[in-house]
């Protein structure tokens, strides 16, 4: 990878909103992928989600969950320490917007019937992190200016 690419990757001079938003939303994937991964927080684990995720046409269901719990989790993870935002929050991104097809769209509009509400304040939040980068008070802006 040229450097005139890392540096497009990586390079970000937003604020400490995106702090802000990096790292409450990365704890929040983080527990939803843990919940698919490894059965943590109250989730099913993997077999459970894989076997969830089939019976709504998902399949097949366990690897599809594993992809799934994966962007979640390390996606996660990537934001609350701010390395690689932008391919990580593009990740969070598609996983949401295939939450609400998949999942939630069906349901309606709000949380309380199941209904897509939440999967797309999480899709809005992963996409301003794929505009905006992890902001100053990150490892991609530490990187970046490393790298000049």
């Amino acid at each position: 990878m040229s450097n005139s690419t890392l540096n497009r990757l990586l390079a970000t001079d937003a604020g400490f909103g995106t702090l802000a938003l990096r790292v409450p939303l990365g704890n929040i994937f983080v527990a939803h992928g843990a919940q698919k991964l490894f059965g943590w927080f109250g989730g099913y684990g993997l077999e459970g989600t894989g076997q969830f995720f089939g019976s709504i046409g998902l399949n097949p269901g366990t690897p599809m969950a594993l992809l799934a719990g994966a962007a979640e989790f390390f996606g996660g993870l990537a934001l609350v320490f701010g390395v690689l935002v932008r391919p990580a929050a593009a990740a969070l991104a598609f996983t949401m917007l295939i939450a609400i097809f998949a999942v939630h769209f069906s349901k309606g509009f709000f949380l309380d019937k199941g209904g897509y509400e939440y999967a797309l304040a999480l899709f809005a939040a992963a996409v301003s992190l794929l505009f905006t980068g992890g902001g100053r008070y990150s490892a991609d802006a530490a990187l970046a200016a490393r790298a000049d």
